[in-house]
C-alpha cells in the first residue's frame, strides 16, 4: 500500500513538470509620439498635367489628290506662308485649262452678240425691221453676257482649285503631329499635318467629380492656380481656368480643365504639376501619414494614455492629405499624444515607453548636466594613459 502511495505521488509530481509554462511578460515597447495641436489648415490638391498649345489645327487640302511632296517633319518650326505640302497638281491645270477655254469661248461669243445687236439696232432705226426682232436680239445680248460671267467665275474657281494643291501655314508655329506620308491619296479636307500656334500656352489635367464645382468657382472667381513642371520643380508659374469639361469622360469619370498659362516658352508635352490651394473652412490637426493606420475600415491612430503608459486606438476623420501630412478634422483632441511610427506593431493596450527626447514636453525633459572645464575632463585621460 505504501509503494502504491509513492508511485501516485511520483505520478503527480512527473505531470506537474510538464505542464504549460506561463507566457513571458510582453516586452514594453519604444514609440515616437508627438502632442498635437490644432491649427488652420488649407487643404492643396494637387493633379499631374500637361502643357497644351492654346491653338492647334489640323491642316488639310481643300481638294483631293495624291500627295507628292512634304518638306515639313514633326517638331519642325514653320513661319506664315511656308509649304508644308503638294499634292500632284496635274489634273487641276487640265480644270484650269478647260476653264480658260470656256471663257474665251463666251467671251467670242460676247463679242459676236454685241456686234448683231448694234447693226439690228441701226436696222431698227430705220425701219428694216420689226420690234419682236429687235427684242430677242437684246435677249441674246444678255444671255451672251450671262454665259461670259459665268465662264469668268468658272475659270477663277479653277485657278484656285490649282493653286490649292500647295498647303500654306497661315501663322507661325511647330508641326506637332503627321498625318498623311508622300504617295497617299488624300480626300478633300483630310488632315495632313497639326500646327501648334505660338502663342499662349495651357496646361491640361483632370479633376474627379467631386471638386468640378470647386474648380468652377476658381474660374468665376478669376483665382489663379499654382503650376510647377516635373523637369524643374523650383519654377513657379501662375495658370487661370479657362475652360471646364460639361461631362465626364466615359472611361475615368473626370473632368477636363484647361488653364491658361499666358505666352511662355515652355515646350509643349511637358508633364506638369497643378496645385490647387482650398481655404480652410474649420481648424484641423496635421499628423504625419505614418501616424494613421486602417482599423474595421475606418481611419484611427493610437493614443498614448500617460497614467498607464498605454495606447489605445482612436477613429478619426481625415480632411484630405498634404504632401505627407494628413489633415485630421475629428476624433482627437489638442494635447494628446499620438504614436508616429511603429503603429502596426501595437496592441490595445499594450505598454509603452516614450522614445528619446522628442517623445517628452520640453517642460518634463530633466537638465543637462553641467559640462566639466576642459583641463578636468583631460585629467583622467592623462591618469589612465600614465598607468
Amino acid at each position: 500500500m505504501r509503494a502504491l502511495s509513492f508511485l501516485l505521488s511520483a505520478a503527480l509530481v512527473v505531470l506537474g513538470g510538464c505542464g504549460k509554462p506561463e507566457p513571458p511578460p510582453e516586452p514594453v515597447r519604444s514609440v515616437r509620439t508627438i502632442e498635437v495641436g490644432s491649427e488652420s489648415a488649407g487643404l492643396v490638391l494637387e493633379y499631374a498635367g500637361e502643357v497644351r498649345p492654346h491653338t492647334e489645327s489640323r491642316l488639310g487640302f481643300r481638294v483631293g489628290g495624291k500627295l507628292v511632296e512634304r518638306p515639313v517633319g514633326l517638331g519642325d518650326r514653320v513661319k506664315a506662308g511656308q509649304v508644308l505640302a503638294r499634292l500632284d497638281p496635274q489634273d487641276l491645270r487640265l480644270g484650269q485649262d478647260a476653264a480658260q477655254a470656256a471663257l474665251a469661248a463666251a467671251r467670242a461669243n460676247l463679242e459676236q452678240t454685241e456686234a448683231d445687236f448694234k447693226r439690228f439696232r441701226e436696222l431698227r432705226e430705220q425701219g428694216f425691221i420689226s420690234s419682236a426682232e429687235m427684242e430677242r436680239r437684246e435677249t441674246a445680248l444678255r444671255s451672251a453676257q450671262a454665259q461670259h460671267r459665268q465662264a469668268m467665275a468658272q475659270a477663277q474657281a479653277q485657278g484656285n482649285q490649282a493653286e490649292y494643291s500647295v498647303l500654306r501655314s497661315d501663322v507661325a508655329g511647330v508641326v506637332t503631329a503627321v498625318d498623311s506620308e508622300p504617295g497617299m491619296v488624300v480626300a478633300a479636307g483630310t488632315p495632313v499635318v497639326r500646327l501648334a500656334h505660338d502663342g499662349p500656352r495651357e496646361v491640361w489635367f483632370s479633376v474627379p467629380e467631386d471638386k468640378v464645382e470647386l474648380v468652377r468657382r476658381l474660374r468665376s472667381d478669376n483665382v489663379p492656380l499654382e503650376v510647377r513642371l516635373w523637369s524643374d520643380r523650383e519654377r513657379a508659374l501662375q495658370a487661370r481656368v479657362e475652360e471646364v469639361a460639361a461631362a465626364a469622360d466615359p472611361a475615368t469619370r473626370t473632368y477636363l480643365v484647361k488653364a491658361n498659362l499666358g505666352r511662355t516658352d515652355l515646350p509643349l508635352g511637358q508633364t506638369a504639376s497643378v496645385r490647387i490651394a482650398v481655404p480652410a473652412a474649420a481648424r484641423a490637426i496635421k499628423l504625419p501619414l505614418a501616424a494613421v493606420f486602417e482599423q474595421q475600415g475606418r481611419s484611427a491612430v493610437w493614443v498614448y494614455e500617460p497614467a498607464t503608459s498605454t495606447v489605445r486606438a482612436t477613429p478619426v476623420q481625415v480632411a484630405g492629405a498634404e504632401g505627407n501630412m494628413v489633415l485630421v478634422s475629428g476624433g482627437l483632441q489638442p494635447g494628446q499624444r499620438v504614436v508616429v511610427a511603429g503603429v502596426h506593431t501595437l496592441s490595445p493596450g499594450q505598454k509603452v515607453k516614450l522614445w528619446g527626447a522628442d517623445s517628452v514636453p520640453a517642460s518634463q525633459r530633466p537638465a543637462a548636466p553641467p559640462t566639466a572645464p576642459a583641463s578636468a575632463a583631460a585629467a583622467p585621460a592623462q591618469r589612465g594613459s600614465g598607468q
